[in-house]
């Protein structure tokens, strides 16, 4: 069995779709040991709380310096035991030691299908304004793994939404959550936890059967 441990710094709505997922059989040989927040007001701890799931928040306002914080922030994510991180929509730099440790066991979720719309300062809604200004006509979701770089880890999956006359950056970004965030994150972490993916040569090969 799994043990998976959620990242997260907001509402929580992919970790909920992992949660269902879980709970639905659709996530097989794993199981969420703990959700970790650098928001003590994020909304996705009380959904970690609604579901029994152990949940804590440590936040690098509460430190001195970054490194005092990476290195708590580690300890903290050692105490769950994590076979898998999973990033979904956390905002903070993940520490290289942190990297190092759990290499190619930590993954992410981006709200575009890479390399479009990634790296530095892409995120949330930056993201869909960012599309729509340059008029893309398909965006989508990535799953990757993370290393030192940013977005910049081996693909996993990916999914393609289109664009529909009328987007505002809200309505797009409701749409790539529902259409693909909220499904490739999920399977990502089944095929994962079922020996379906592994890295080769910085790259991602995937066993669909």
């Amino acid at each position: 069995m799994l043990n998976v441990v959620v990242l997260v710094s907001g509402g929580g709505t992919n970790l909920q779709a992992v949660i269902d997922a879980a709970e639905a059989g659709e996530i097989r040989n794993a199981r969420i040991s703990g959700v970790i927040s650098n928001n003590r007001n994020a909304y996705a701890l009380k959904r970690a709380e609604k579901h029994g799931i152990k949940n804590c928040c440590i936040s690098p306002k509460d430190f001195a310096s970054r490194e005092d914080f990476n290195k708590s922030f580690l300890e903290t994510v050692e105490l769950f035991e994590p076979d898998l991180i999973v990033l979904a929509g956390f905002l903070v730099v993940i520490p290289p030691k942190m990297i190092e440790k759990y290499r190619n066991r930590i993954i992410n979720i981006h709200p575009s299908l890479i390399p479009s719309f990634c790296g530095t300062g892409y995120y949330g809604l930056r993201v869909h304004e960012a599309a729509l200004s340059r008029g893309v006509k398909v965006v989508g979701a990535t799953v990757h793994f993370v290393d030192e770089g940013t977005d910049t880890g081996p693909i996993i999956l990916q999914k393609a939404v289109e664009v529909e006359r009328g987007d505002t950056p809200e309505t797009l970004q409701r749409r790539v959550m529902e259409q693909a965030e909220w499904k490739i994150l999920p399977q990502a972490i089944d095929l994962i936890a079922n020996g379906k993916i592994k890295v080769e040569n910085g790259r991602t090969v995937t066993e669909l059967g």
